[in-house]
């Protein structure tokens, strides 16, 4: 019995895989079946996000749609599993990436309602403070329950982690008392972790979020401080320079952008993931290339305003002086 003809009456199609999930292409539609593995709320205020952009002229958008029975999620052998339906997927876009992201970012700011469970904004400080209790406490249980040197390497970065993500956690506090922002910092469509989704053939629902843009600017830059050349720093300039041209940037925006690249996401992803990995050997490999690239990172970090193109100093934005040190 196949799940696609029983329960959504979608004929069978040439099979197909884009972005390592695998689906079929009919003479109309693309369609992909997902695992339904978070709340369903979660699901459904990301749903209402993928239909509120697909009607806005973004038909890549991977969009849930009802079974038969006209219900969201389906059973299906002890699991239950979201259907998602694609228009047409994206040829290569005739914009630049920096305008594409600030073309995204305008068009989901004018979605009319704040979704309770995926939204972020104005949540950031809240939200790091649980994420450093929470990994303070499972790493200590780590180490507890294992004695290799996987855990050790996990006990000793521990200080270093909670340091630099309080350092982030005060400059976004300091940050609140700022008054120089416009209109642009309101919230908006954004992705969970931005990886240039923009450019993608297809965007997928449950990669949506809703914060502040800068989420998605410090996400994309994240990637090229910590993995990218001389080259990357140039395409950071310009990729902020072509963003600007539509969507410009506040003193408040800048803070905030700043404030996130100083918190040590990318390391609390990397340990996020060895929580949930039996291969400890594996996860000893992944956080010790990132801690390695941790150095160049925050050298790169030191000079973020240069690279923009700010004069943090005569706009009083303050930064860490310790970095690159």
């Amino acid at each position: 019995m196949n799940l696609l003809s029983t329960y959504y009456a979608i004929p069978d199609g040439e099979r197909m895989i884009l972005d390592e999930m695998e689906g079929i292409k009919t003479d109309e539609y693309l369609y992909f079946t997902i695992s339904a593995n978070n709340k369903e709320i979660i699901h459904m205020e990301q749903a209402a996000l993928a239909y509120y952009l697909a009607e806005n002229n973004y038909k890549q958008v991977a969009i849930p749609i009802p079974n038969v029975h006209g219900e969201w999620f389906t059973k299906y052998q002890d699991k239950k599993y979201l259907v998602l339906q694609v228009q047409s997927i994206q040829d290569r876009p005739h914009i630049s990436h920096g305008k594409l992201l600030a073309n995204f970012h305008h068009t989901g700011a004018n979605y009319s309602y704040e979704p309770n469970e995926i939204s972020s904004y104005g949540q950031w400080k809240e939200l790091w403070i649980d994420k450093i209790t929470i990994f303070e406490n499972q790493i200590g249980q780590e180490a507890k329950n294992n004695s290799n040197r996987y855990c050790e390497l996990l006990m000793d970065i521990l200080p270093y982690l909670i340091g630099i993500s309080e350092n982030a956690i005060q400059y976004v506090q300091e940050s609140e008392h700022e008054t120089r922002y416009h209109e642009t910092d309101q919230s908006t469509i954004t992705f969970q972790r931005y990886q240039s989704n923009c450019l993608k053939p297809v965007i997928w629902t449950g990669d949506l979020m809703y914060d502040h843009p800068t989420r998605d600017l410090a996400e994309y830059i994240r990637v090229k401080l910590l993995y990218g050349d001389q080259r990357s720093m140039d395409e950071v300039s310009l990729f902020l320079k072509e963003y600007q041209t539509i969507r410009s940037l506040s003193v408040f925006s800048w803070r905030l952008l700043y404030a996130r690249l100083v918190f040590p996401i990318h390391l609390f992803d990397v340990i996020g993931k060895g929580f949930l990995s039996v291969n400890h050997d594996q996860s000893y490999e992944r956080l010790t290339d990132v801690i390695k690239n941790q150095v160049v990172y925050e050298d790169r970090l030191d000079k973020f305003f240069q690279y923009a193109g700010v004069d943090n100093e005569s706009l009083h934005i303050p930064v860490l002086h310790w970095l690159g040190k």
